[in-house]
């Protein structure tokens, strides 16, 4: 035995390297069939795919500039870090963009911007930007419903972000007055931790479904019972990422308790279908919505990414025709999103949010219905100049998904899809999740929620208005064409936005149906412990 470890020990160092470099060699020749590359050059071709798995870390932080990236660039991405923060977000020595690109956005500054006079609800609280529309008022819903922050978290489930992730989101969007969409994976936990709450659900059901898989009503109204922090419920009939296809969760990825929440079954996979059995074509889906909202009292609205428009003409004709429909519409852009897609959908099914909204808020408006609807704004508006452009255009709430998953600590690394986000946000790895400081960062995406109105309402009054509602589509403009010609949203679009009813926001604070978790006092609470316990600087 002696000898042998004598042996072993005499051997230098590089010896071993050599010998172990010797038997890849043999492998790569002999034994491998699959990579053509390491056949043909031994050892060495292993460095290429090294540095190939390596290659989106290398681009982000070495090679690409701070404008390169998508879906989010070095600036965007730092942006929302230092919001979330509440470091300084200032850049210095003007704007490095190319401003006579195609599409950049061009706000039209008012040369006497408002003035917010003394006593005015601003004055005390630059943070507050409440919706201008009431969600249900039109249809008188039993349970009218007015957001109290035009920047709110979009659907994104518990399953497809982490358990942490969700809570702090949650927890987040309670210190930020914001309400919270829970996605289709249902109403979990996690999403209870004090914010107000629209309840998602896609052709699942998750969550209000029966043994079978179909839409349970008496499921639905019990949720609504037991949970009174729901506000509103949105029909998702497809999303940006994958529009009009179906998914399915591997058996796999379902933990006892995914089981529970989603009501399915453990040890099988459970398929999301591209289509809803609940109802059949515009006029069943009116109805479907008509019984939910009447069975539950909320507001209820519907989602989709927008291509062919004959369906959304059907809608709003039978909407005009009924007096019955959607109390809000949710418009996704079909640049992907959060939700694992195949390249071939993410990149070419759907229309970007900016032409998807415009296609249908015309139809809406040429039918007379934008009053009685709250148009919903949902894909990459999720900084103040792209907000303050999809009010012009007609939105009345914004919805940032992947920007809030920046705002506690995602990193872009795009495996969302593969369980193994680095950064524990989207990840059902237990490890990984365990990165996340829940108390931390739910002040994160409180602050980035909080900066980004108060920018945005900063914006709002160098325009001349009180509130966002108030932009038209001649205050925004466009570069178009050779660089060289500019143009409005409206000479873009070829339509004008309806104005939207305003009365004021010391009115909306008074509102008897502004979101049930705006406390400004609880609000002030919470932030002086955080800062006593030094855990942010505000």
């Amino acid at each position: 035995m002696e000898t042998v470890l004598d042996f072993f020990s005499s051997v230098p160092w590089w010896a071993w390297i050599l010998v172990f470099l010797f038997i890849v060699a043999v492998r790569d020749v002999f034994f491998n069939k699959r990579h053509t590359i390491s056949h043909n050059y031994p050892v060495v071709g292993h460095i290429r795919y090294m540095l190939e798995s390596i290659g989106p870390e290398l681009r982000q932080y070495i090679v690409a500039n701070n404008r390169e990236e998508l879906p989010f660039n070095r600036i965007e991405r730092g942006w929302i870090y230092a919001s979330a923060k509440n470091e300084n977000n200032y850049e210095g020595f003007g704007t490095d963009r190319d401003i006579y690109e195609p599409n950049y956005i061009f706000i039209n500054n008012a040369m006497l911007p408002f003035k917010v006079e003394k006593g005015h609800p601003n004055a005390k609280d630059p943070y507050f930007v409440a919706s201008a529309k009431v969600i249900g008022a039109y249809n008188k819903r039993r349970r009218p419903y007015r957001p109290a922050s035009v920047i709110n978290v979009s659907a994104m489930s518990f399953g497809s972000l982490s358990a942490r992730a969700v809570e702090s989101l949650n927890i987040g969007c309670k210190l930020a007055s914001a309400y919270h969409n829970t996605g289709e994976g249902g109403l979990s936990p996690y999403h209870k931790k004090g914010s107000d709450i629209v309840f998602h659900f896609g052709t699942g059901y998750f969550g209000v479904r029966d043994d079978e898989g179909n839409f349970s009503m008496e499921k639905m109204v019990q949720l609504v019972q037991d949970y009174p922090q729901v506000r509103a419920i949105e029909i998702k009939l497809s999303q940006g990422a994958k529009p009009g296809k179906g998914g399915v969760l591997p058996a796999a990825k379902i933990t006892p308790e995914i089981a529970k929440i989603r009501h399915v079954p453990l040890g099988k996979d459970v398929l999301s279908p591209p289509t809803h059995s609940a109802f059949d074509g515009v006029d069943g889906l009116l109805e479907f919505v008509e019984a939910i909202a009447h069975a539950t009292g909320l507001p209820v609205g519907i989602k989709s990414a927008v291509g062919k428009l004959d369906d959304w003409e059907k809608l709003a004709g039978l909407m005009k025709e009924t007096g019955k429909g959607p109390d809000f519409i949710t418009i996704d852009g079909g640049e992907g999103g959060t939700g694992a897609a195949p390249p071939s959908f993410a990149d070419h099914v759907a229309l970007p949010w900016l032409f998807g909204f415009a296609e249908v808020y015309k139809i809406f408006k040429n039918h007379q219905l934008t009053e009685r609807v709250v148009f919903i704004g949902s894909g990459k508006l999720g900084f103040p100049a792209r907000a303050a452009m999809a009010f012009a255009m007609g939105a009345d709430i914004i919805n940032v998904a992947r920007e809030s998953m920046l705002s506690i600590g995602c990193i872009q690394a795009q495996v969302c899809h593969n369980n193994s986000c680095p950064s524990g946000v989207a990840t059902q790895n237990k490890w990984r999740q365990r990165g996340i400081n829940i108390e931390d960062k739910s002040v994160r995406a409180q602050f980035y929620f909080k900066n980004f109105r108060k920018e945005l309402l900063e914006m709002t009054h160098a325009c001349g208005y009180e509130h966002p509602c108030q932009f038209t589509m001649d205050d925004v403009e466009l570069s178009v064409g050779d660089k060289n010609l500019l143009k409005t949203l409206g000479e873009s679009f070829t339509y004008n936005k309806v104005p939207v009813p305003f009365n004021g926001v010391k009115e909306q604070q008074e509102c008897p149906h502004l979101g049930g978790n705006y406390n400004r006092k609880e609000e002030k609470k919470e932030v002086k412990k955080l800062k006593k316990e030094d855990k942010v600087r505000y």
